[in-house]
């Protein structure tokens, strides 16, 4: 049977024999070989893998971000593989939440429009959007602080806007890479509660990591390794 006629819609990610070779000069680096990956609607995945792994490659992908050379990945049982950029991104802004670890916050705007950019790319109406982006804010723990700027705001409330700004178009996808990276032991303690507390009421979850105890969080560990997925 071929990789096509397998293909099941029903899991939210997909992919199978997926590559990535990037072209320096005469050199083929291969940053990604054969991954075959399938993730459920609902799961809380991490990603777990060395510097130089392959991790990165395939969080871009995941995301949207970058393309495969060769292979399928279906995305909620969409062929992203061959989509032009304008679809790229029209799916990104649908389907998939980011979270990063520098927050990605503009600085001389509050929380709450923050929180809206997304919509506005959604070409979202003005009064629907904030409610929506007041909605996502207080589910975040952060109802209090929609009128504050970021150099207003602590570390963990940085990333708890941005993770309201991931969830605001309610996502297939939450895509986290090191949300604790920056952030001192307690805070990034409180943020892992939220993302627990958010599988929980059915978000799909992939945290990309390199640390064992926030990788422990998640409800299954892929590990990567030379741009293969370890058994």
């Amino acid at each position: 049977m071929s990789a096509a006629a397998e293909i099941n819609p029903a899991h939210l990610i997909e992919m199978r024999e997926l590559t990535r070779v990037y072209q320096l000069g005469p050199q083929e680096i291969y940053a990604l070989r054969g991954i075959d990956m399938i993730i459920e609607d609902g799961e809380y995945v991490a990603i777990m893998g060395p510097s130089g792994s392959g991790k990165s490659t395939l969080m871009n992908i995941i995301g949207c971000l970058d393309r495969p050379s060769n292979g399928r990945y279906l995305l909620d049982g969409i062929p992203v593989e061959s989509m032009t950029d304008d679809e790229l991104a029209a799916i990104r802004n649908k389907k998939i939440g980011f979270v990063f670890q520098t927050f990605n916050l503009l600085a001389r705007t509050t929380a709450l429009q923050n929180v809206e950019l997304p919509l506005i790319y959604a070409k979202i109406s003005k009064a629907e959007r904030r409610d929506m982006a007041e909605e996502a804010l207080t589910a975040v723990g952060l109802g209090d602080r929609m009128n504050h700027q970021p150099n207003e705001l602590s570390g963990g409330q940085r990333q708890r806007v941005a993770i309201a700004r991931a969830l605001v178009n309610k996502p297939s996808l939450l895509l986290a890479d090191e949300p604790t990276g920056n952030l001192d032991s307690q805070t990034g303690r409180e943020i892992l509660d939220l993302f627990r507390d958010l599988h929980s009421n059915g978000n799909s979850i992939i945290m990309v990591t390199h640390e064992d105890d926030v990788a422990k969080e998640a409800k299954r560990i892929i590990h990567i390794r030379d741009g293969r997925i370890q058994d």
